[in-house]
């Protein structure tokens, strides 16, 4: 069996007159985060990780925040159409652990949602997403409250299928 480890990691900085999307669920909060999409730190981080496990690059290549096309787009859209280049190149998902980290909102009432919505765009387990939310002890951007930062690790499997990367 072919398996593969990737990493991703992304941040944004908190903005007003924003909504607030963490792994694909809306957070009752003030302020949201800036970016050309709805900004999604989890879901994003999680993206670059899947695409680095399977040598495809990385979010900013396939999703580049020059294109209008992507403009508030719905990160969920993004991580589907990442698990299908993913699928395309001849890998399956395995886990994903993540961890958020904010000083606030607190995000441990949403994370079990969090975990079913990224486990039904990906078509796994809700049991192989892992998602934890720190603080950073009030040190750095985060522990200002001035954004969020995201981490998460996964693994992939070669498929049976194989896949070909020169459809990429």
């Amino acid at each position: 069996m072919n398996i593969r480890t990737g990493f991703g990691y992304d941040v944004h900085a908190f903005a007003e007159g924003r909504e607030l999307w963490l792994g694909g669920v809306r957070i009752d909060w003030p302020l949201g985060l800036a970016g050309h999409s709805d900004a999604d730190v989890l879901i994003h981080a999680v993206c670059d990780a899947l695409l680095g496990a399977a040598c495809l690059r990385d979010i900013g290549y396939h999703f580049p925040d020059t294109s209008d096309e992507y403009r508030g787009i719905d990160s969920k859209i993004l991580l589907a159409r990442t698990t299908a280049l993913l699928r395309n190149a001849g890998y399956e998902p395995g886990n994903v652990d993540a961890t958020v980290a904010a000083e606030q909102p607190k995000l441990n009432p949403y994370i079990p949602h969090m975990q079913q919505t990224l486990a039904g765009i990906m078509q796994i387990a809700p049991e192989d997403i892992s998602i934890k939310a720190t603080t950073t002890e009030k040190l750095g951007f985060t522990g200002r409250c001035e954004g969020i930062a995201a981490y998460a690790a996964v693994l992939i499997s070669r498929n049976s299928g194989g896949g070909d990367l020169r459809l990429l």
